[in-house]
């Protein structure tokens, strides 16, 4: 299967999918030495996001999320990619200054024909998240 969307940051990558149904803040919520989601109660609390493509519908919070995702990728423990409904200011910062392939504005609802664990493709380049 195919998922079309628009290129926010140009890349390719590979991994596995993990998807949150809610935003996520990287700032506070994300361990930058290990890639460990540390914000409690939300659905990725104990989940590992480090070379994951990470599926979410768009960032939250305060502006050193930027920060937050572009140490992710110096300490080499980003998302292997990120995919968003809508990608905001803050994550697409972050995923510029961390160099995280990204697209937004799917084709498809995300959140119904994409599961956790499946193993996907994405090529910005290309356009389209292929599981």
């Amino acid at each position: 299967m195919k998922i079309k969307g628009r290129e926010v940051v140009e890349g390719k990558a590979h991994g596995e999918i993990l998807i949150s149904e809610e935003p996520i803040g990287f700032y506070g919520s994300v361990d930058i030495e290990t890639g460990e989601f540390i914000e409690e109660g939300h659905q990725l609390e104990g989940k590992n996001i480090s070379g994951k493509i990470l599926v979410f519908p768009k960032g939250k919070g305060s502006t050193v999320g930027s920060y937050v995702i572009y140490g992710l990728a110096k300490n080499g423990k980003a998302p292997a990619a990120i995919v968003n409904e809508e990608t905001e200011t803050i994550v697409a910062t972050g995923c510029i200054l961390g160099e995280i392939p990204c697209i937004d504005n799917p084709d498809k609802d995300i959140f119904k024909v994409l599961e956790d664990g499946s193993e996907a493709h994405l090529d910005t380049n290309k356009g389209f998240l292929e599981v």
